[in-house]
């Protein structure tokens, strides 16, 4: 944690104020905690009495915050040096932009100050709204969470998180885009996210339960009354065969490596059905048609469904690149 704070409180270049939230840790997390706030006044500790979770933590945090920008950190996240300056700028620039975010790097084991970009190519900008379509068309987070500096007037507006086991911060950007512009920043690196198999994500979230809670985000994005109606029918309706056409792909996938009869390839399916319906009229649903014609073992001698399996991993590739290199 002391790294974490360390990286906000370093920041050149802006006013920072620190919030931390102690969600009643069972180690000496909040002993640290007060010992940083002792040796800097722009420390501010809260230290729940009982575990209330992620969700409970941000918005208690948010509820006392008093700057004009927000990031969040969890104890693993740091910030590179001038991200907070850099996001700050295009959001004082761009004053209708609600969210700016980066490029993370995501690492594992210890943060030894590895080599980071810190050069700012370009900025983009995006209405919110299509910002929006776009994650209803690809059904998927872009988004770790230490990368994003967020408007604080325009969270206010929108509300904090939502009561979501795993995707409570996709849904809070997506719900920000529904109400403001999002600005990128290319170039630069803006935070380090580490990854770890104690983590709550990597615990609890496998590829089912990640399809499932990206679902759960949508629904209740799309279902809470806001926003005009007949558009967020219709994002439901996207974002939802989005998520399911993944799912029938993944099964497919396993097709091809002679796993067609398990039950990680059922488990796809029957979610992919109940979220979507009717399956040959998603996009990989005639290579799912295929796929049952031919079983297990014939699926995995089919030239075609091996050149379809890689192209679906090529396709893969080549999204991750995009994101690096737009944050799309």
């Amino acid at each position: 944690m002391p790294f974490s704070v360390n990286s906000a409180l370093e920041q050149s270049g802006v006013n920072v104020e620190v919030i931390i939230v102690d969600d009643a840790s069972t180690d000496d997390s909040l002993a640290q905690a007060q010992a940083l706030s002792r040796k800097d006044n722009r420390v501010r500790v809260l230290g729940h009495v009982k575990n209330t979770g992620p969700v409970g933590t941000f918005n208690d945090g948010l509820a006392v915050a008093t700057g004009e920008f927000l990031v969040r950190l969890d104890a693993d996240d740091v910030l590179t040096p001038g991200s907070l300056a850099r996001a700050v700028h295009l959001a004082q620039a761009f004053p209708r932009v609600g969210l700016v975010y980066g490029h993370p790097i995501h690492f594992e084991g210890e943060l030894r100050r590895p080599w980071f970009r810190r050069k700012v190519r370009s900025w983009i900008i995006w209405a919110g709204e299509s910002w929006l379509d776009y994650r209803c068309v690809l059904g998927v987070n872009c988004i770790t969470s230490p990368e994003v500096l967020m408007r604080t007037s325009v969270v206010r507006h929108v509300g904090g998180q939502r009561e979501l086991a795993h995707t409570h911060d996709m849904e809070m950007w997506l719900r920000i885009a529904r109400a403001s512009d999002v600005g990128w920043i290319d170039g630069a690196d803006q935070a380090w996210h580490r990854e770890h198999s104690g983590s709550l994500s990597a615990r609890k979230v496998d590829l089912m339960t990640d399809l499932d809670e990206r679902a759960a985000a949508f629904r209740m994005l799309f279902t809470d009354g806001e926003g005009h109606q007949a558009t967020a029918s219709r994002r439901l309706e996207t974002s939802l065969h989005a998520v399911a056409n993944e799912a029938v792909a993944r099964a497919c996938q396993a097709f091809v490596r002679g796993r067609g009869d398990s039950a990680e390839v059922r488990g796809y399916l029957e979610f992919a059905h109940t979220i979507a319906g009717d399956l040959t009229r998603l996009p990989h649903g005639p290579t799912l048609q295929r796929s049952l014609e031919l079983g297990a073992s014939g699926s995995r001698r089919s030239p075609v469904l091996l050149a379809r399996a890689a192209a679906y991993r090529l396709g893969n590739d080549y999204r991750r690149f995009r994101w690096k290199a737009t944050g799309l």
